[in-house]
C-alpha cells in the first residue's frame, strides 16, 4: 500500500542543518500495522509529517521517494497533494489540544473532512459526524458535536482526533501516539475500532507509539528508530521474544510493572544526540553499555540476522546470530526499598467529603440554573513518603480534585467539603499563607504545551517559581539548581536557553515535571505526568520521583491511566467514577483483588507485555 525508500529530511535550524530522517526505508502493506517506535527526538514524528508533505517551513524532504499504491507523493503539485490528505492518508496528531481548531465546534471539523472527501453535504454529513463521535466513545454524541475543544477532557479531544482522521476511510492511517491521553478501556475501544477498520477496508496503518505494550497488542511489524535511522527492524513476535539492539533490549528492560516493583528501573544513561552533526561511528555508542572502539570508526550497516529480522549494530554480522537478548540488562539493579513505607502519624493531605460543583449559568443575568458535580463527596488520605494513584476514564473527575486541591477552580467552581494540608485548611488561603502552602504543593499538568509559557525561555521557566516561592536563593544558586533538575529528567545543557516550541512533546513534558520540582515541594499532585515520554524517559523520572520520595519524603497523587506505572509506582489506589470513589484501598488488594465491576472491567482492559525473561 505504501512504500518508502531512501528518506531524507532536513531542517533548517540556528545551530545548523539538522538531519531528522536519514536514507529510512520501509513498505507496508495493505491491512497491516508497522508500528515505528523510539525515544522522543528520533525523528518519528517528522517521518509523519514528511509522508504527508506537511513539514514546517524550515523542513525539506531532501531525497528518497513514497509511494502510494503505485502514486509517487513527492512529486505531486500541492493542489493533487490536498486530494490525497485526508481521504487516501490520514494522520491522528499526537497532541489534540493544538491541532483542534479551538473556534469551531468539533462537528464542523469532522463533518468539514466528511464534505470535502466524499459525496456526503448538509444534514446527511453532520448525521455521519455524530455515527463517528458515538464510534470513538463520546458520551451524548448528538449534543456533544455542537461543543468545543475547550469543553473537553484530554481524553475526548483525542478521541474527536481519532474521529477525524477516520471519518473519509482512508487507504493508509498515521496514528501519532493515537492513545497517549485516553484511559485504558477508550484505547481498548479505539484499538479494537481501528482493527475492525483494517479488516473491513484493508487499511494500512503506520503506528507511532512508545507504548510497547500496545505495539505488541496491535503491530504486524516493528521498527525501531533512533536518530534518525532505523536501528532494528522486524516481525513484532520476533521482535519482542528476542530483541537484538542493545537499545531495544534496553527499552524492554525500562517498562515498569508489578515484577519492577521495588527496584530502579533500567533506564538509559544520557539523551538522543542532536542530529545537527556529522556522525562518524553508531550513533547510539555514547550510551550503550557493549560500545566498543569498532563502534566509534564507522557507521554500522542495517544487517539481516534472519529473513525478517534486520539490525544496525556491529555485534552482529551478516550470517551470523549472536542473540544479544539473551543478556539480562537489568542483572545488576539492586532493590531501591528495603521495606515498604508504611503509613504512621497525621496524614500530610487529608480530604473529607470533597466537592467541586461547576454551575450551569443560562439567560441574560447568567442565573444559575444548576451544577456539574464534577467531583462530588470523595474522602481520602495521603502520608507522606507515599504515593496515591487516582484512576478511571476521562471525564471521571480526576484533574478537577488535583486543581481544586491546589485552589486552581476558584471563582468558578463551588468547592465544599474539606481538603487539610498537615491538619490546615486550604480552602480560604490568601496571601501569605497560599503562598506558603504553594511552596510545598506543585502541579504537573497533563497537557505541558498549553502550560508552559511559550514566550519564556526553559530557564526562565524553571526559574520562575523558585524566585517567588524561595526569594531567599540567591540568582548563581537558582542557576545551578536548574541546570541540576535538567541532568535528572533527561534534558541536555544546550536546552536551557530554548523555548518550548523547539522541543518534542515528551520533552516538554519533562521540562513541566523539572518545574514541579524546582521548588522542592512535600506533595505533587501528577497529572498524567509519563503519559507523553517514551519508556526509557519514563524509566528515568520514575526513578527520580522514587529517589525523591526516598531521600525527602516527598508524597504524590498520582493521576494516571497508566497501570504498569501504578502497578510500579503506587502504595494506594483510589478508583473514580462520575465525580465519586468506588474502590479505595491498598495497591495490592485494589490490584490483586478488585471489588467493583468497574475496576474489574479497567483491569481487563489493560494492554499487557509478555516479557522473554
Amino acid at each position: 500500500m505504501i512504500a518508502i525508500e531512501q528518506l531524507s529530511t532536513e531542517l533548517a535550524s540556528d545551530s545548523g542543518l539538522v538531519r531528522a530522517v536519514d536514507a529510512l526505508s520501509l513498505t507496508i502493506e495493505s491491512g497491516q500495522t508497522f508500528a515505528l517506535v523510539g525515544e522522543s527526538g528520533c525523528g518519528k514524528s517528522m517521518t509523519a509529517l514528511s509522508l504527508l508533505r506537511l513539514l514546517p517551513d524550515s523542513g525539506r524532504v531532501a531525497a528518497g521517494t513514497v509511494t502510494l499504491d503505485g502514486t509517487e507523493l513527492m512529486g505531486l503539485p500541492e493542489r493533487s497533494m490536498r486530494n490525497i490528505r485526508g481521504r487516501r492518508i490520514s494522520i491522528i496528531f499526537q497532541e489534540p489540544a493544538t491541532s483542534l481548531n479551538p473556534v469551531m465546534t468539533v462537528g464542523q471539523q469532522i463533518v468539514e473532512v466528511i464534505e470535502r472527501h466524499t459525496a456526503l453535504s448538509g444534514a446527511p454529513a453532520k448525521a455521519k459526524a455524530v455515527q463517528w463521535l458515538e464510534r470513538v466513545g463520546i458520551p451524548d454524541a448528538a449534543r456533544r458535536i455542537d461543543s468545543y475543544p475547550f469543553q473537553m477532557s484530554g481524553g475526548q479531544k483525542q478521541r474527536v482526533m481519532v474521529a477525524i482522521a477516520l471519518a473519509a476511510e482512508p487507504d493508509v492511517v498515521i496514528a501519532d501516539e493515537p492513545t497517549t491521553a485516553l484511559d485504558v478501556t477508550i484505547q481498548a475501544q479505539i484499538l479494537d475500532l481501528l482493527r475492525a477498520l483494517q479488516q473491513s477496508q484493508k487499511m494500512a496503518m503506520l503506528l507511532i507509539t512508545h507504548d510497547l505494550a500496545v505495539v505488541a497488542q496491535m503491530a504486524h511489524r516493528v521498527a525501531l528508530m533512533y536518530a534518525g535511522q532505523i536501528v532494528e527492524v522486524a516481525s513484532a513476535p520476533a521482535f519482542f521474544a528476542q530483541p537484538r539492539h542493545p537499545y531495544a533490549v534496553n527499552l524492554l528492560d525500562a517498562l515498569p510493572d508489578a515484577q519492577q516493583r521495588g527496584k530502579r528501573l533500567a533506564a538509559i544513561a544520557g539523551t538522543v544526540p542532536p542530529l545537527n552533526q556529522v556522525f562518524t561511528g553508531c550513533r547510539f555508542a555514547d550510551r550503550c553499555t557493549d560500545a566498543s572502539a569498532q563502534c566509534l570508526s564507522a557507521p554500522p550497516a542495517l544487517v539481516a540476522v534472519q529473513s525478517d529480522h534486520a539490525v544496525r549494530c556491529v555485534l552482529y554480522r551478516a550470517g551470523q546470530d549472536e542473540a544479544l537478548a539473551t543478556r539480562n540488562a537489568t542483572s545488576s539493579l539492586q532493590a531501591l526499598r528495603s521495606a515498604q513505607v508504611s503509613p504512621s502519624g497525621v496524614p500530610l493531605l487529608q480530604v473529607q467529603d470533597y466537592r467541586v460543583w461547576f454551575p450551569i449559568r443560562k439567560g441574560l443575568l447568567q442565573r444559575t440554573v444548576g451544577h456539574v458535580k464534577a467531583v462530588d463527596g470523595v474522602s481520602f488520605s495521603l502520608h507522606s513518603g507515599r504515593t496515591l494513584a487516582l484512576v478511571g476514564e476521562s471525564g471521571s473527575g480526576k484533574t478537577t480534585v488535583g486543581k481544586g486541591l491546589l485552589q486552581l477552580l476558584r471563582g468558578s467552581a463551588e468547592i465544599r467539603g474539606s481538603a487539610l494540608l498537615d491538619g490546615q485548611a486550604l480552602e480560604g488561603l490568601q496571601g501569605e499563607g497560599l503562598r506558603q502552602a504553594r511552596r510545598a504543593v506543585q502541579i504537573i499538568f497533563q497537557d505541558p504545551f498549553a502550560s508552559l509559557n511559550p514566550r519564556m525561555r526553559v530557564n526562565e521557566i524553571l526559574e520562575e517559581g523558585v524566585a517567588s516561592l524561595h526569594p531567599e536563593i540567591d540568582p548563581r544558586s537558582r542557576s545551578a539548581r536548574v541546570a541540576d533538575l535538567l541532568e535528572k529528567v533527561g534534558l541536555p545543557k544546550a536546552a536551557i536557553t530554548r523555548y518550548p516550541h523547539e522541543f518534542s512533546g515528551g520533552q516538554r513534558q519533562r521540562l513541566a515535571i523539572a518545574r514541579a520540582l524546582a521548588v522542592q515541594p512535600r506533595l505533587i499532585v501528577a497529572d498524567e505526568p509519563t503519559s507523553a515520554l517514551d519508556v526509557s524517559v519514563q524509566a528515568q523520572i520514575l526513578n527520580l520521583l522514587n529517589d525523591l520520595q526516598q531521600e525527602l519524603g516527598v508524597a504524590y497523587l498520582f493521576i494516571t491511566h497508566n497501570f504498569g506505572v501504578v502497578e510500579y509506582l503506587a502504595h494506594d489506589i483510589a478508583v473514580m467514577k462520575n465525580g465519586q470513589l468506588v474502590e479505595y484501598g491498598s495497591a495490592e488488594q485494589v490490584l490483586g483483588h478488585a471489588q467493583h465491576a468497574y475496576t474489574q472491567e479497567l483491569l481487563r482492559a489493560v494492554p499487557r507485555l509478555a516479557r522473554p525473561r
